[in-house]
C-alpha cells in the first residue's frame, strides 16, 4: 500500500533537515549521502528515494541554503545612504545565524566552482546583489547623501570589501568581531559619502 502524501512531505522535510545539519556541521565538503543518511538514522537506500546521487544531493543542498538565505530577517531601513548600509551588514557574519550560513556559503564555492552550472548560477546570484545594491547606491546620489560616479562601479566596489570582511571574519573571528566589522563597513561607506551630506548629519 503507498504511503499517504502526508508521510512522503513529512519524510522529505525531515530529509532537508538533516542535510542542513549536516552543512552546518560539515559545510559542502562533508556533505555526502552516508553522513546525511546517518544524521538521519537511515540507511543511503532510503535516500536514494530523494537523491540519484551526489549531484542531486549537492542541488537540493543548494536550493535549501537560497531558502535559508531568503526567509532570514533583513534590516527595515529607508532608501538613501541607510538601505545601502542595511543590504550590506546582512551579509556580513554578525550574528550566529549569519556566521552560520556564511559558513555553508563559502564552503558551497568549491563544489560551485567545479560545475559550470552551478559556477554560472552563482555569478548570476552575485550580479542580483549588485543590482540591487547599484539601485540603492543611485537612490543615495539623488538624495544628495553619496558623492556622483558610476553607482555600477561604487556598489562593486562595496560589495567586494563586504565579501573580503566576510571570509576575513570566518577565518580570524578574534581579530573581526561583529563590532571590527561594523566599523570597516563604516569607515569604507564614510569615504563615499558626500562632504556636503557629511557636513550636515
Amino acid at each position: 500500500m503507498p504511503r499517504p502524501k502526508g508521510d512522503h512531505e513529512a519524510r522529505r522535510r525531515d530529509v532537508s533537515e538533516a542535510v542542513w545539519r549536516v552543512l552546518t556541521a560539515h559545510g559542502f565538503g562533508g556533505l555526502t549521502l552516508r553522513a546525511v543518511a546517518a544524521e538521519l538514522g537511515a540507511s543511503t537506500g532510503l535516500l536514494t528515494h530523494y537523491f540519484r546521487g551526489k549531484q542531486e544531493l549537492l542541488t537540493h543542498a543548494l536550493d535549501l541554503l537560497d531558502e535559508r538565505t531568503g526567509a532570514r530577517a533583513r534590516r527595515d531601513t529607508g532608501p538613501g545612504l541607510a538601505g545601502v548600509r542595511a543590504l550590506l551588514l546582512d551579509v556580513l557574519p554578525l550574528t550566529g545565524d549569519a556566521v552560520t550560513g556564511n559558513r555553508i556559503w563559502v564552503s558551497s564555492w568549491d563544489a560551485a566552482l567545479a560545475d559550470p552550472a552551478l559556477s554560472a548560477e552563482y555569478a548570476r546570484k552575485y550580479g542580483r546583489s549588485r543590482e540591487r545594491l547599484r539601485e540603492l547606491v543611485a537612490d543615495a546620489q539623488r538624495l544628495g547623501e553619496l558623492r556622483p560616479g558610476d553607482p555600477a562601479r561604487i556598489a562593486e566596489g562595496a560589495l567586494s570589501c563586504t565579501l573580503g570582511l566576510v571570509v576575513q571574519a570566518l577565518f580570524d573571528p578574534r581579530a573581526f568581531p561583529p563590532e571590527r566589522q561594523v566599523e570597516l563597513l563604516d569607515d569604507h561607506l564614510d569615504a563615499l559619502v558626500e562632504p556636503q551630506f557629511r557636513a550636515n548629519r
